[in-house]
């Protein structure tokens, strides 16, 4: 049936809602979106060329400069598909010391993504309680790595610092407190009648539409897809009996409640790891060499993936990254926006799904 539009909307690229430059032009009926189309906005880096024909030694520093909202699981995949490629081992501490901080950067990623959510739907309380949070994780952050953002704290056999006793007394007090106002703030979100009548049934996608569009991280797992998830092949988790959250609205709803679910996740992931740390190196032995490899690894919205092949002295000869925004964007506008019943709900339906432009882009 032909599409009867009354007016093309643009939206962007400078919106108060959105973190980053995107522009998504609406052809409306009325209120309803009949149809939807994004262009990402001035955020180019050119990054991987800039990575090959350097040493891994730099090359490390700039995969976490890729994105500044997950920069830990960039660092993480490089170095863990280096070592991929070297057969370098990683000892049993550094491993658990790799989770705690991967995951404390999820819960500073997830509550930034539900804070964006929640001031885009004007419950600006709300948003600001979830950034106060994030502050005290970013603290813990930096008490380990001695930085908030780019870390650089995961290195080829390990890690750079160990955990001190009273930074881990501290650590295990401040994922005490999280777990208390988050768990209060939940029921806000759960509860709030203006946040159900923004969020529930409003972008939906069912898990059969969630599976033939390729979304990944809380995205796909918000549809009713728990198998999305890499960190169930990942042996240190696998050690710590990962299982993953996931709910079946496939709603606004449910991707905010699965970042919600996974912080709670994260808070017992760090406490088993806190209770299994004991005694021993941070560091192993080995040398990054030659080979190339595809490696991938859980980011806060999905799948991170790296082709990487070196040289026999650790050189990037060539590197492709694949970040979990490129999928997500995209099932935004061709599934979730599309036949939206108002304007109003466009911004918070692709804030749900918690883009990236920088990573998208490179």
């Amino acid at each position: 049936m032909k599409k009867t539009v009354d007016v093309s909307i643009p939206m962007g690229p400078i919106h108060p809602c959105f973190k980053e430059p995107a522009r998504i032009k609406c052809q409306t009926s009325g209120e309803r979106v009949l149809s939807a189309e994004m262009e990402l906005g001035y955020m180019k880096k050119g990054i991987e060329r800039i990575m090959k024909g350097r040493p891994w030694q730099e090359v490390m520093f700039l995969a976490e400069r890729v994105c500044g909202i997950c920069s830990v699981i960039h660092n993480m995949v490089f170095i863990e598909a280096l070592e991929k490629i070297s057969a370098i081992e990683v000892p049993e501490r550094a491993a658990l010391l790799r989770v705690i901080v991967n995951e404390l950067d999820r819960i500073q990623s997830h509550t930034l993504a539900n804070f964006s959510y929640c001031y885009t739907i004007e419950h600006e309380t709300l948003a600001m309680y979830l950034l106060d949070v994030r502050e005290k994780v970013m603290d813990m952050l930096e008490l380990i790595t001695g930085a908030r953002v780019t870390c650089a704290y995961i290195v080829p056999g390990g890690v750079r610092f160990d955990l001190r006793p009273e930074d881990a007394r501290r650590l295990s007090a401040t994922i005490d407190r999280i777990e208390a106002d988050v768990t209060r703030f939940m029921k806000m979100f759960e509860g709030g009648p203006m946040i159900a009548t923004r969020s529930r049934g409003v972008g939906i996608l069912t898990r059969e539409v969630a599976i033939e569009a390729h979304v990944v991280g809380p995205t796909a797992r918000g549809s009713n897809m728990p198998e999305i998830d890499l960190r169930l092949r990942h042996p240190t988790y696998r050690a710590l009996e990962f299982s993953p959250e996931y709910r079946e609205e496939g709603d606004n709803y449910a991707r905010i409640m699965v970042r919600f679910q996974e912080v709670f996740q994260s808070i017992r992931l760090i406490r088993r790891c806190l209770e299994r740390l004991d005694p021993g190196p941070v560091r192993g032995g080995g040398i990054p060499g030659a080979g190339e490899i595809a490696y991938a690894g859980e980011a806060p919205r999905g799948e991170l993936s790296y082709f990487l092949k070196t040289d026999a002295a650790g050189r990037v000869l060539d590197i492709s990254i694949q970040t979990p925004s490129i999928m997500n964007i995209e099932a935004c506008c061709h599934y979730l926006i599309v036949d939206v019943t108002s304007l109003a709900d466009v911004t918070s339906t692709f804030v749900s799904v918690d883009p990236c432009i920088a990573c998208t882009e490179r």
